[in-house]
């Protein structure tokens, strides 16, 4: 009875110790996965920012430069849009829109001081006109400085309407080019061993 009951007892002990150790074993097995998993999503979070950071080069489209010029001569910012500089519209339209204002006031002020000097040569009063007490030199100076500025802010319209067909051009010529980490130009200065003396160069490197 004694030798029954002190094998049950070693038996006890041993079934205790393997439950403990194989409960020990799968807490020890569950950390380490979550200290896995953990490690992984930290290395994906890490792998996405840095795909965000890192720009995908545009494809390369020989007509793209072409076509934005033709958007912005059809409508003003529109090659722009296209190049997706979209911070540049508002500076269109507002060069644009300086320029036609004032063409159009410049030309206001002309064609009145005109028609005030046809009603004079044609015996007409000058009557509430707020240029009536200019003499007929005076109004064909007028005249003459206005048309001048007038046909000054045309050109100027039209020469800032071709700077925006040339902007939309350049803008999408320039993103053609591979500006890709693995292209890479870069200046060298060795030294010559012999006389001491530096020499220059340059390296143009490529990653495949």
């Amino acid at each position: 009875m004694k030798t029954n009951a002190i094998t049950y007892i070693i038996f006890l002990l041993i079934s205790c110790n393997l439950s403990v150790f194989s409960q020990e074993k799968n807490e020890n097995e569950e950390l380490e996965n979550e200290e896995l998993k953990v490690l992984t999503e930290e290395v994906a979070v890490k792998k996405k920012r840095r795909k965000k950071k890192e720009k995908k080069p545009i494809p390369y489209e020989p007509l793209a430069p072409a076509r934005a010029a033709f958007y912005s001569a059809i409508l003003p910012g529109l090659g722009q849009a296209y190049t997706k500089k979209y911070w540049k519209i508002p500076i269109v339209y507002g060069a644009l829109g300086a320029g036609i204002y004032y063409y159009t006031w410049n030309n206001g002020q002309f064609t009145e001081a005109r028609d005030l000097f046809k009603n004079r040569l044609a015996g007409i009063p000058d009557g509430e006109s707020r240029l009536r007490n200019l003499t007929n030199e005076q109004l064909i100076d007028r005249q003459r400085r206005f048309r001048r500025d007038q046909e000054l802010s045309l050109l100027i319209t039209v020469g800032l309407y071709v700077l925006n067909i040339v902007d939309a051009n350049v803008t999408a010529h320039l993103q053609q080019f591979n500006v890709a980490k693995d292209l890479s130009f870069r200046p060298q200065l060795n030294i010559n061993e012999f006389n001491a003396q530096p020499n220059y160069g340059m390296s143009l490197n490529y990653s495949f």
